[in-house]
């Protein structure tokens, strides 16, 4: 197996700065694309409620400056097992390119005592997120995975 310990992910989007940060801090935003979670991010404190409320992580805002850059615990607590490891890190990164359009870069470290965490979110996990985000942004319609 490949080291997971951190994940680097890169999407263009056709949306603003401002877009882009309300749509990964705003709950009723997060629910249409990030597999149904209503997931809230405050200058002090992230949380991630399941679509049927359930605890699905939280943790303290590290870095909070909208709208180009978010850092955040994470807690894979949606799963009995993934909650039983160590909290990892997400860095979200929003850069305007000038044209219109924004790269989005995601980094999920700190994974190295979480190898399950890492598992499941490597690949598919942050690619089916960061695909429903993009899909919400430039077409305004809710991802696959949204309830």
């Amino acid at each position: 197996m490949s080291d997971l310990s951190t994940q680097l992910y890169q999407v263009l989007l056709r949306a603003t700065p401002e877009q882009v940060w309300e749509a990964i801090t705003s709950p009723d935003r997060t629910r249409l694309y990030f597999h149904g979670a209503r997931v809230e991010n405050t200058a002090e404190w992230h949380t991630s409620r399941g679509p049927d409320g359930a605890d699905w992580g939280d943790g303290p805002v590290l870095e909070f400056d909208p709208p180009r850059r978010l850092v955040h615990e994470w807690r894979s607590a949606y799963d009995p097992e993934l909650a039983k490891e160590p909290p990892s890190r997400v860095t979200w990164e929003i850069e305007d390119t000038g044209d219109g359009s924004c790269r989005l870069t995601v980094v999920h470290d700190r994974l190295d005592d979480s190898p399950r965490t890492a598992r499941s979110v490597s690949g598919p996990g942050w690619g089916t997120v960061l695909d429903g985000l993009k899909t919400l942004l430039e077409t305004g319609a809710p991802s696959v995975s949204a309830p």
